[in-house]
């Protein structure tokens, strides 16, 4: 039997949308079939040679609230809490310039966070950001946004060991139920919500929300299939983190 590690959490409500391969991306309750493309949004990481990249998708919007004792973004604002760890972000004529202008100088050392612009996020005002750190064993809380309401949150953190070069991503998730037998119980409930880790296209870890009687809701790491290890490919969707 299987060791079940248990992530840290807190929710308030999970919802559902994008078919995928036997998973669903979320975009709130009711599907989105109109909603811009994924990399539309999501946007391009900038790699650094000897860092970790750190980014969350899946959700109308995500933030990257804490690294180990660092806060990084405000709860309130929702943006970068101390300046001094924000990579500036050009402008000219009002418009911002991509990431191949803003300064990715390197980390000067191993405890060093730089949070980097990443893209618009799906929530009007607000700005997906990704963390830059170097490769260590670092405790993630994110803070996804299932919903286009900043009042509908669902809060996840885990510790792992970033031990090699490269990005990663949290990709929250509905897993499809095959086993649903049709009646309203099971028609009403909603889908078990997951978090994948990605590296690269690789998945590392996944967590999924338990909603039984001896778990209330806990995020729970399930083992992983060797064999099956590489994450679903989005499918285009049209406008709706």
């Amino acid at each position: 039997m299987n060791t079940k590690r248990y992530a840290l959490w807190t929710s308030t409500i999970v919802a559902a949308s994008l078919l995928l391969s036997g998973c669903q991306l979320l975009t709130g309750y009711q599907k989105i079939d109109e909603a811009e493309s994924a990399e539309a949004w999501v946007g391009k990481i900038k790699p650094i040679a000897g860092e970790v990249n750190i980014a969350c998708v899946g959700t109308y919007h995500c933030e990257i609230v804490q690294i180990d004792k660092t806060l990084i973004i405000a709860p309130n604002s929702h943006e970068p809490i101390n300046p001094q760890i924000m990579t500036a972000l050009p402008r000219q004529e009002g418009m911002a310039k991509t990431s191949m202008n803003m300064d990715m100088t390197p980390l000067v050392n191993k405890n060093a966070i730089k949070v980097v612009p990443l893209a618009p996020s799906s929530m009007p005002g607000l700005t997906n950001y990704y963390a830059r750190v170097m490769p260590a064993k670092h405790e993630v809380h994110v803070n996804f946004y299932p919903e286009n309401n900043m009042g509908y949150i669902e809060r996840f953190a885990m510790i792992h060991d970033f031990t090699e070069a490269g990005t990663y991503q949290l990709r929250a998730y509905q897993k499809k139920n095959t086993e649903k037998s049709g009646s309203l119980l099971d028609t009403a409930s909603p889908e078990p919500l997951c978090i994948e880790l990605l590296q690269g296209t690789q998945v590392q870890r996944r967590f999924c929300k338990q909603l039984d009687a001896e778990h209330q809701g806990e995020f729970v790491e399930t083992g992983m299939v060797k064999a099956v290890t590489s994450a679903p490919k989005a499918k285009k969707w049209q406008h709706k983190i």
